[in-house]
């Protein structure tokens, strides 16, 4: 039995080993696609592919391989710079990133069950349309603005997966000729991803179009069911219901700078290649759906002689009367619907009203041997120029250059502003037809010359003979190598003018949450959202009737006379206004009001005398009102006469040199100080202070020291006239707000001490 398995397992390698020596003959050689030697180091890839990018992006190559090019160099990219995924390349010619030699673990166990997985085979299909999050990111998301996405999300050992492939397969060969694209993500190897997406489960199918992505919920993977769930989440309205009633008014619509795609189909329901073809092109053509046979559509089929059963599209530019292109067979082409609207999507004289339309009608061509140059008709959004703008139009249709070397287009002056005022040399504002002709040298470098020789109003088929004469001479001149346009100018960027605003983004995003929510929310979370719901319901309708229950007690009470309304409404706001309380400073509060401050905080103290207290306690306490929330302040008061000797001898601590003083208690009525208890200083404030006001006239200076001192015999008060004079006590705190003010911005003066004095009314 063991050496069954030994022989079997020796049986399998040598398989895998021929099959990888010649993988290298039926892959790609990522070396020869990047143009590298073997030896080449990381930094030289790097820099190879950085180069190639910008040469096959098929944003900016016009090649018709690019993109499989494109990929072929990424693909190359990704092997090379992975140093695991290189040296198994190089060793054993392995270019598959899924590889058994790849994964962690023990290599030989890891072989053996890859494989000996009876899956493999079947997943084959999965596993060469395999993408990466990377590629998903940057490739897939930008590519489904035009090309929907199937992704199949599978892992290695899921028996659905294998059963699933055969389905996918048949949908392959429906769905790719319409331009839906297949990829596959292992779930296994991309779980940043999985979690991004929202799956949780395997085997899952995943529509990503216009950058936005849908999960398929049905339990059957039927064909039928998966075509079924990519129309309906094909943008809304992308295609309009057309009829006799509206046939005008869809085919006049042209002003939007889109071409009109009419499509008549026999009974039925509209075929899914015409929803692409109108998804793909949405932003060039607006598409209409007739069907054929009926009585609303009558007269529209024998108007425009259309077959009654055959599919039949028609395309229009400003002419409704006669179409541009028309193609009637059972069942169009998917490659002839994209060719016919591909070719004929821009009008007879189209307008510049967006960057992308500018790229495309005149592309930068520093590269190019020949000139391609724009004649650009500048008009105002105005009935009155309709005139210049038909007159255009006629020579744009009779014109005899190819698109290819000179097309005829028009543009809004007061749409695009900025771009016009770069072109403003040489341009003439007046009654005029005003029409410059461009050369764009670069993205943002422009050659141009104005034509400013016809006024502007006359209709006359003479007038448009001169100014086609004119305009053909000035072309075949510029047309010529060895000619120049007269000015140069570099230019921004055209604003788009079809860009949503805000209130359409935002609708759209509402409508887009509203179907993933419809799609995405399963029985149990509406449940939940049901039970959620219905508990703040009721919460809301409790507090609603026991609040009733409360304003009908209380207005029974009022009746009765139990209850008076203006004491119960001095209640109420006397309760909302916050508290602003006064202490006393006394012994025994001494400690918690100074000692014990934490850091941070300060006590500001009102000295009164027993005359003065009720005159001055509501003036202070009006003038800290505003600071009632700061929780780091104390507010109260002293009775000098309670605490003269602790307020001596607290400004004698002050003193830079050991002195006695006398106070004069008189002259400490009226003085605040604010008190930090952590850090021992305190400040004052005094009416004599230098920057108090009494008011707006006259400004005090205040004597050497805080009190009066006996023993130097100074003076109580010197006004600016050099008269002694006494203040009121009116006015003693009047100066109070603006010292709070310089007080909490840590602009007055600061007086230490080395310790706390004990209160003491001895």
């Amino acid at each position: 039995m063991l050496g069954g398995k030994f022989f079997l397992f020796i049986v399998s390698y040598l398989v895998l080993v021929v099959v990888c020596v010649n993988c290298d003959n039926l892959n790609i050689n990522p070396y020869t696609v990047l143009g590298l030697k073997k030896d080449a180091t990381a930094e030289i890839i790097r820099q190879q592919y950085k180069k190639l990018v910008k040469e096959w992006h098929p944003d900016k190559s016009k090649h018709p391989q690019a993109e499989a090019k494109f990929i072929e160099i990424t693909k190359a990219y990704e092997l090379l710079s992975d140093p695991d995924r290189r040296s198994i390349y190089d060793n054993y010619g392995i270019l598959n990133e899924d590889s058994v030699l790849l994964r962690k673990g023990d290599n030989r166990h890891s072989f053996h069950q890859e494989f000996m997985n009876p899956f493999e085979e079947d997943l084959s299909l999965f596993h060469e349309i395999s993408i990466s999050q990377k590629y998903f990111d940057q490739y897939v998301i930008s590519k489904s603005k035009n090309n929907p996405y199937l992704i199949i999300i599978y892992s290695n050992f899921c028996f659905k997966c294998s059963t699933l492939v055969s389905v996918i397969k048949k949908l392959q060969g429906i769905l790719d000729p319409l331009g839906i694209r297949f990829a596959s993500i292992n779930a296994a190897h991309e779980p940043q991803l999985m979690r991004k997406i929202g799956v949780n489960s395997v085997p899952s199918l995943i529509l990503v179009i216009d950058q936005n992505y849908y999960i398929y919920r049905e339990p059957s993977f039927k064909g039928q069911h998966v075509i079924d769930f990519v129309r309906r989440k094909l943008p809304y309205k992308v295609v309009t219901a057309v009829d006799d009633s509206n046939i005008e008014k869809f085919l006049q619509g042209w002003i939007d700078n889109r071409v009109r795609v009419l499509i008549f189909q026999p009974k039925g329901q509209i075929r899914l290649r015409y929803l692409l073809a109108a998804f793909k092109f949405r932003h060039r053509a607006a598409f209409g759906f007739t069907m054929l046979n009926t009585k609303e559509s009558q007269n529209t089929q024998k108007q425009f002689n259309v077959h009654p059963n055959a599919d039949t599209m028609l395309i229009f530019h400003e002419n409704v009367e006669q179409p541009v292109a028309s193609i009637s067979m059972n069942g169009i082409q998917m490659d002839t619907l994209n060719d016919m609207i591909f070719s004929n999507q821009y009008l007879t004289l189209p307008r510049l009203s967006s960057q992308e339309i500018l790229e495309n009608l005149c592309p930068a061509e520093w590269n190019r041997p020949k000139k391609r140059l724009c004649v650009v008709l500048v008009i105002q959004n105005s009935i009155d120029h309709n005139i210049a703008l038909q007159s255009l139009r006629k020579i744009a249709s009779r014109s005899s250059y190819s698109i290819d070397r000179v097309r005829y287009t028009y543009i809004f002056e007061e749409k695009q502003p900025e771009f016009l005022k770069s072109l403003d040399a040489g341009f003439e504002k007046k009654n005029f037809l005003n029409i410059v002709i461009i050369w764009r040298r670069d993205n943002s470098h422009i050659k141009y010359e104005w034509v400013n020789d016809f006024k502007e109003g006359n209709k006359s088929e003479k007038t448009e003979e001169i100014l086609k004469l004119k305009l053909d001479s000035t072309i075949q001149r510029l047309l010529q190598s060895t000619e120049s346009l007269d000015y140069e100018a570099f230019v921004s960027n055209l604003l788009d003018e079809h860009a949503q605003g805000l209130f359409g983004m935002f609708m759209n995003k509402m409508l887009f949450l509203t179907e993933y929510l419809y799609d995405n929310v399963q029985h149990e979370h509406l449940l939940a959202f049901a039970s959620v719901v219905g508990t703040i319901a009721f919460i809301l309708i409790v507090g609603y009737i026991m609040a009733n229950l409360v304003r009908i007690e209380e207005e029974n009470l009022k009746k009765n006379g139990k209850i008076d309304s203006k004491s119960s409404c001095k209640t109420l706001s006397s309760n909302h206004s916050p508290e602003l309380k006064l202490h006393e400073l006394r012994v025994e509060k001494y400690n918690g009001l100074v000692r014990l401050l934490k850091p941070g905080c300060r006590t500001i103290i009102l000295i009164t005398d027993l005359n003065s207290r009720k005159k001055l306690i509501p003036d202070f306490h009006k003038a800290v009102w505003p600071y009632r929330k700061n929780k780091t302040l104390m507010f109260g008061h002293m009775l000098i006469e309670k605490g003269l000797c602790w307020y001596s001898e607290l400004l004698r601590l002050s003193l830079s040199e050991p002195r006695s003083l006398q106070i004069n208690p008189k002259n400490c009525v009226g003085t605040v100080i604010a008190l930090n208890g952590h850090r021992k200083y305190f400040c004052v404030y005094h009416a004599k202070h230098p920057d108090s006001k009494l008011d707006n006239k006259r400004i005090f200076k205040m004597a050497k020291y805080l009190v009066n001192d006996v023993e130097e015999g100074l003076p109580q008060f010197l006004a600016p006239n050099g008269l002694n004079t006494k203040l009121t006590e009116e006015n003693l705190l009047m100066g109070l707000s603006n010292w709070l003010d310089r007080l909490f911005e840590g602009m007055t003066d600061r007086y230490y001490v080395n310790y706390w004095p004990d209160f003491s009314t001895k």
